[in-house]
């Protein structure tokens, strides 16, 4: 039997789904509040977010988000996949100050480095889950 190749491409497809739908999610989550009329109520501000298209986006892709996260699961242990969606926290930072003018801070600058440093950490372990009897899916 051979031994799986280090990053399978559907694994490397589904986790660079995952951190693009992520960081698409947040972008469009923070353009959609910006959007939003100020309100008195909670029920004024719920009515607003149903009225605006860019959250029937914001849930359309949360459900692709979902069944994407499912199959990137069947490929590999949740120990070893969560941590690479923290790599949408990189992306979140750059694509903030590109699109929406923000800016990061010289310390920021270190914990996106730090988020790097530990994804390559868990990119140096083994993916596999094994099924039952412990043979690699």
């Amino acid at each position: 039997m051979t031994e799986p190749s280090r990053f399978p491409v559907r694994l490397v497809v589904g986790l660079g789904i995952a951190v693009a739908t992520d960081t698409t999610l947040q972008l469009l989550w923070k353009t959609g509040i910006a959007d939003l009329p100020e309100t008195n109520s909670i029920a004024e501000t719920i009515a607003a977010v149903a009225r605006a298209p860019i959250f029937i986006l914001v849930v359309a892709l949360m459900a692709i988000q979902l069944v994407n996260w499912l199959k990137v699961l069947d490929h590999a242990d949740l120990s070893y996949a969560k941590p690479f969606t923290s790599l949408s926290y990189v992306t979140v930072s750059i694509l903030s100050v590109l699109l929406l003018g923000e800016t990061i801070a010289p310390l920021q600058l270190v914990g996106i480095a730090v988020v790097v440093a530990g994804v390559w950490c868990v990119a140096s372990t083994p993916r596999t889950t094994l099924a039952p009897g412990g043979e690699p899916k």
